[in-house]
């Protein structure tokens, strides 16, 4: 009932920057939380940054400084923007959002990933 799509992944030289983006349509009233996620090859998938329906925000401990999670008002579009890269930020991005189902029940939406690679 939520489908998510990423855009803005891409090749980047350390030091630089990039914004991924991701779009949610579905059922948007549902959605108590977004984030991003990464997986990097033979790496676990970890949380690189989330907020909640009320604007609560927290960050990785490795990315903190550098990413900046961002929502617009009407809540259909969530940004990453990632300030000073580095080669260990390269993974597959991928947008989640957590949404209520039925019998209170919370169920978790995947974005199809994007791919960042930081390298010169």
């Amino acid at each position: 009932q939520v489908q998510l799509v990423e855009s803005g992944g891409g090749l980047v030289q350390p030091g630089g920057s990039l914004r991924l983006s991701c779009a949610a349509s579905g059922s948007i009233s549902s959605i108590i939380a977004m984030g991003w996620y990464r997986q990097a090859p033979e790496k676990e998938r970890e949380l690189v940054a989330a907020i909640t329906s009320g604007g609560s925000t927290n960050y990785a401990d490795s990315v903190k400084g550098r990413f900046t999670i961002s929502r617009d008002n009407a809540k259909t579009l969530v940004y990453l923007q990632m300030n000073g890269l580095k080669p260990e930020d390269t993974a597959v991005y991928y947008c989640n959002a957590e949404a209520l189902g039925s019998s209170w029940s919370r169920n978790d939406y995947w974005g199809q990933g994007t791919q960042v690679t930081v390298s010169s």
